[in-house]
């Protein structure tokens, strides 16, 4: 599906989805001033919030001490696209070089793969399976009639379903020994209400160990992936100032498409003899240049068109701003994207098993053969022949 038969798709969800809505009892801004909300303390921040986002990230800067860096994989969104970005880390297993990384986020899609990037190469068959398996190939399960009185085109029921088989319990066990070693597992969604990203620290939330932690991770990652108009909001129960509030979450990348540092840290220098970020890695799921595409007349291809070439600039400047952080730090930041000459639907609502499965194919073909990566400042960028920029290095001792 290309960009503008996606345009198409949301523009008929928002104009079919007229009469429905999501119902949940109004609230002012007043509502939410003061302290954060109870509970949420400890396992969430906005990433606006600069102090809050430095304490978050404390116990891997600490944990990195003795070898003076701490790295990070970052994870984009992509839809179905996130086959290509799991390909990668299988084939980063298969080459020998998968560090450990001291902090895994992800936004959307990427929100899926990273439980089991944190986790390690153990868990490369589970990942496999959750991109190429046919429960993915579920996900858009249309509503019939039903989208007259819903907020969203498609039910999010199959991507509930998908979740909960791959969260499970031994998973989130998992997750908990690894953020007590100083690790960090983060997820991003965005907060309708107040137009912000929140990040969410899954270790923390999974270490809480009870059935309502259980659901909150797994509501979070369901809400990291909700794509607006395409699946229905995700609803988190908060208590405002003397009652329950319900926030309205979507997909994280409505405001961030990766990142290897909230916003608030991407000008933000580490301090002399702490650590410092090392190498940090960038899946894009997706394509980053522009390609020449002959744009018809008609308004949905050039709002498409349009559409396109805003969201791949988008991922341009915060490549560009990902990889200013990284050198002004000290650090280095490689990403891998897919190739502009891929045969793949790379559009991201293409969950034919096909598809997914050569998307799949690629990324661990170019991983395996070390070439995947490339610099942001890189003239050509992500390709089928080997670039200039070597694969990095194994990370010795982790």
């Amino acid at each position: 599906m290309r960009p503008a038969r996606l345009l198409a798709l949301l523009l008929a969800a928002l104009s079919l989805c007229a009469c429905g809505s999501l119902s949940r009892p109004a609230f002012q801004a007043s509502d939410l001033a003061g302290p954060p909300p109870k509970g949420l303390a400890d396992i969430r921040f906005n990433a606006s919030d600069k102090d809050a986002a430095v304490r978050f990230g404390d116990p891997a800067r600490k944990r990195a001490l003795a070898q003076r860096t701490f790295d990070v994989l970052a994870l984009s969104g992509g839809g179905s696209n996130g086959a290509y970005g799991a390909g990668v880390l299988v084939g980063l297993t298969k080459r020998g070089e998968r560090p450990e990384f001291d902090i895994v986020t992800g936004v959307s899609t990427g929100a899926l793969t990273a439980p089991f990037a944190f986790l390690g190469p153990s868990w490369d068959d589970r990942l496999t399976q959750a991109y190429t398996g046919k429960e993915a190939g579920r996900i858009l399960k249309p509503r019939g009639l039903g989208v007259l009185f819903h907020p969203s085109f498609y039910s999010s029921a199959a991507l509930r379903q998908l979740v909960d088989a791959y969260v499970t319990d031994d998973m989130l066990q998992a997750i908990v020994a690894e953020h007590r070693r100083g690790r960090r597992l983060l997820i991003a969604t965005t907060n309708l209400d107040t137009e912000e990203t929140v990040i969410w620290d899954m270790g923390a939330i999974a270490s809480r160990g009870d059935d309502a932690s259980k659901e909150l991770f797994k509501r979070v990652l369901v809400a990291s992936t909700s794509i607006p108009g395409v699946f229905p909001p995700t609803l988190i129960q908060i208590e405002g100032k003397g009652r329950e509030l319900s926030e309205m979450h979507v997909d994280g990348g409505v405001t961030i498409p990766f990142f290897v540092a909230p916003e608030s840290l991407l000008l933000w220098t580490a301090a002399k003899n702490s650590a410092r970020p090392g190498r940090m890695y960038v899946i894009v799921n997706g394509k980053v240049d522009g390609s020449f595409g002959f744009t018809k007349g008609g308004a949905l291809s050039i709002v498409g068109r349009s559409w396109d070439a805003m969201s791949k600039a988008l991922m341009r400047t915060h490549l560009a701003a990902s990889y200013g952080f990284a050198r002004r730090n000290g650090g280095q930041l490689f990403y891998s994207a897919i190739p502009d000459s891929a045969d793949a639907d790379t559009s991201g609502l293409d969950f034919d098993a096909k598809n997914r499965a050569a998307l799949f194919q690629l990324g661990r073909e170019r991983a395996e053969a070390g070439w995947a990566w490339a610099l942001p400042d890189d003239p050509n960028g992500p390709s089928d022949v080997p670039p200039a920029v070597p694969a990095p290095p194994a990370i010795s001792g982790k």
